[in-house]
């Protein structure tokens, strides 16, 4: 893979969709819509388009129809499918997978820190797509993301949700853009953060200094809209335990938008999080921070609850999933020397 297919790679979003608005011609003459789409779209047959219409991902003039719509001039039509295919073989190996539930339509995993979720750059064999290879032989979408409607990163543990049919990927992709889907991360942040509840804004976009981050960007042209709320759950002087909570999903977006508001994520090395920022030039507390970092190797990050609409009973589904061992023991060890901190 060169550098461009790497930098591609890098700069996916969280949620793999893709969003299709076409302007119908004025001469068009009445067509029905699944015909009118399937000639119109690379990868579209006029049974995936049908599925999206029985998702509610079909629009003309932001109003839902069926497939069998009469397209008219002029009419704005909008569609949503999950990711186009890709041509790259994935073979099947044994895993470990820890099922948070399942069921005929879709199945929620908690990931743990340090699998990769799709084969990218430099991580071709021994991750979440070569497992799900080998446990289930027919997910839906392309070989290299089956079932596959989001992600989280390597480092950042809990909630996946994979889907097992193309009806239910496509009504979960709908889902995703619609942002309608509910996921609750809990972080902890460098820093003493002023409000007890705050909402960060800014575009996001490759750091041209360092493409495999992402910076905020003030030009709105520049970018993709990116909304994180957070609350704050316990303080500890100088770390925030905070949860946040995601309007969209794009790449590293709680990650660098805490970064960019001077609260980096504790244990962050790709967005500078993995130095001491705040508490006394004091060796004891320097080694208590190290200390830290040798049980939380990795960015304080856990996806810890996802809702959404069942894609066939539409039914409202929530999950959670604790925080694991290793951020879990870093909390604790900060709650315990807090009071320490009040002394000095």
């Amino acid at each position: 893979m060169n550098e461009s297919e790497e930098i591609e790679e890098q700069e996916e979003q969280e949620e793999f969709f893709e969003h299709h608005r076409i302007v119908v011609d004025k001469g068009q003459s009445l067509l029905r819509i699944d015909k009118f789409l399937m000639d119109r779209l690379m990868n579209a047959s006029r049974s995936k388009i049908q599925a999206a219409a029985k998702t509610g991902a079909v629009l003309v003039n932001g109003k839902v129809v069926k497939s069998n719509y009469k397209v008219k001039p002029e009419d704005v039509i909008t569609i949503v499918f999950p990711d186009p295919p890709r041509d790259k073989e994935i073979y099947p190996e044994e895993m470990d997978l820890d099922i948070v539930y399942e069921d005929d339509d879709v199945f929620l995993i908690n990931k743990p820190p340090g699998l990769v979720v799709h084969p990218g750059f430099n991580n071709y064999t021994g991750t979440l797509v070569h497992g799900l290879k080998y446990h289930f032989q027919n997910l839906p979408g392309d070989a290299e993301r089956p079932g596959l409607v989001h992600r989280i990163d390597k480092d950042t543990s809990g909630l996946l949700m994979i889907s097992k049919n193309e009806a239910a990927m496509t009504a979960l992709a709908k889902q995703f853009f619609d942002h309608t889907i509910t996921r609750t991360y809990y972080a902890l942040v460098w820093g003493d953060l002023e409000e007890d509840k705050g909402t960060i804004t800014g575009n996001l976009a490759r750091d041209m200094r360092d493409r495999k981050t992402m910076r905020v960007y003030e030009d709105e042209e520049i970018g993709k809209h990116a909304i994180t709320h957070y609350e704050v759950v316990e303080r500890f002087h100088y770390v925030t335990l905070v949860t946040c909570q995601l309007e969209t999903g794009r790449t590293h977006q709680i990650r660098a938008h805490f970064k960019h508001i001077g609260h980096p994520l504790f244990n962050d090395a790709m967005y500078d999080g993995d130095r001491i920022h705040k508490g006394p030039d004091f060796n004891k507390y320097k080694q208590f921070v190290n200390n830290c970092y040798e049980l939380l190797p990795r960015q304080a990050l856990h996806a810890f609850s996802l809702g959404f609409v069942h894609p066939k009973t539409k039914k409202d589904m929530y999950f959670e999933k604790e925080i694991p061992e290793d951020m879990q023991s870093a909390i604790e060890k900060w709650r315990a020397f807090a009071p320490q901190i009040q002394k000095w």
